[in-house]
């Protein structure tokens, strides 16, 4: 499926359309991350309690996880410019009709279809990036897609969590529409409408279903993800109710959240194109201990900016375990696409789940940093099964090379 970029016309444009596509990952970022500090406006605006707010989180991880897998297989040998104007449409409508609903339910239906397109677009963008990228500059490339979530945590989260707080949480998810509609022209200019010269095959695409490797890199992100969103959906609570700081600090912590994950996102590509493996392993292993850390650092809030700093920075893995899938699995990569948004989807759905179950049973806030720090060790694990698969595999083929 690789896009033709061998015509020296074609070469200029690379960065026009990393940072095109960036701009559709900054309106994912913007509208899945910004709900979780405006939960409690929704709560206010409903008459709902902090759990039942929280459906509108898991309805739009739902939205993915049904999402990704369909709308990538459908539009797997269409035209990616026209993949990619489908989704932003699809992104701007859900949208704009969610920040227009009237109950809770209409708001959680809302997210539902918000979350549809999410994965398509993050898969089909991040394949476009990997086509378009120079020999060894592969994950470096996707990691500039990726770029466009990170910079939201870092400008849009905090901004509209500001408006949010000010205004209305409905002028927050009414900007998400409007900036899907102008991504969706500058996609239809910027990106070139040419043909895919590699069809889709079902049956590769679905093989790799098979592959025991997949699973358990996936089972690094559904797992150890889980920390991240475990942690980051009760920020808002823990500032309010354990740090007992002002509801303005709330946005600097989503800002210090964005300008890790941003700075992480970066080092981390850069790290994938030599040895993406053994850096999510040390990646892993670090934000565990950062996790624990969280729960003391909770009582003093510039300790807390610089633990969720770090934890922020955990957010490049996304790019690394894309990296790892397309590399154990040479065929099905819109599959992989697919499947990567929807492990992000399920931890994020874990993530404040189990962080709720334990508050429910009479935990702090901050005590999540202990559920969060058990999920990314989870991770960990999952890790290490799919090191020991990758080094066997590599010495079985260094054996039959002689």
């Amino acid at each position: 499926m690789a896009v033709d970029t061998t015509s020296p016309s074609s070469q200029p444009n690379r960065a026009a359309i990393l940072v095109v596509l960036a701009l559709g990952t900054f309106i994912l970022g913007l509208s899945e991350f910004s709900m979780m500090p405006m939960l409690p406006l929704i709560s206010e605006a409903f008459g709902s309690t902090p759990s039942q707010s929280g459906y509108t989180i898991s309805a739009y991880a739902l939205g993915v996880v049904v999402g990704a897998p369909i709308l990538m297989l459908a539009t797997a040998n269409m035209r990616k410019q026209k993949a990619l104007l489908l989704f932003l449409s699809l992104m701007c409508i859900a949208n704009s009709l969610s920040a227009l609903a009237s109950s809770l339910e209409q708001l959680v239906l809302f997210r539902f279809l918000s979350g549809l397109p999410h994965g398509a677009y993050f898969g089909a963008a991040l394949l476009l990036a990997s086509d378009i990228a120079p020999a060894g500059k592969r994950a470096s490339f996707m990691s500039k897609v990726f770029m466009g979530l990170t910079v939201a945590t870092i400008v849009g989260v905090p901004v509209v969590t500001l408006v949010g707080q000010n205004l209305s949480w409905r002028y927050c998810l009414a900007g998400a529409g409007v900036l899907a509609f102008i991504a969706f022209i500058f996609v239809y200019y910027v990106v070139p409408n040419v043909k895919n010269t590699q069809k889709s095959n079902l049956l590769n695409e679905l093989g790799v279903l098979k592959n025991k490797l997949v699973w358990s890199i996936l089972g690094i992100v559904i797992i150890g993800f889980g920390g991240v969103f475990c942690i980051y959906t009760y920020v808002a609570d823990t500032i309010l109710d354990v740090t007992q700081s002002p509801a303005y600090t709330i946005s600097i912590a989503m800002v210090m959240f964005g300008i890790g994950s941003t700075l992480g996102n970066y080092i981390l590509g850069k790290a994938a194109d030599k040895s993406a493996i053994k850096t999510t392993g040390l990646t892993l292993a670090s934000t565990i201990i950062f996790a624990f850390a969280y729960v003391s650092a909770s009582y003093n809030i510039y300790l807390l900016y610089l633990v969720i700093f770090f934890i922020g920075c955990s957010l490049g893995l996304s790019t690394l375990v894309q990296t790892l899938l397309m590399d154990v699995s040479p065929n099905g990569h819109a599959m992989i696409g697919a499947l990567v948004q929807c492990a992000f989807n399920i931890a994020n759905a874990i993530g404040p789940w189990v962080g709720g179950i334990a508050i429910a049973q009479g935990a702090q806030p901050n005590q999540t940093g202990y559920v969060a720090g058990v999920l990314f060790l989870g991770g960990l694990f999952m890790w290490w099964l799919s090191f020991i698969q990758i080094n066997n595999k590599s010495a079985k083929q260094t054996a039959a090379a002689y």
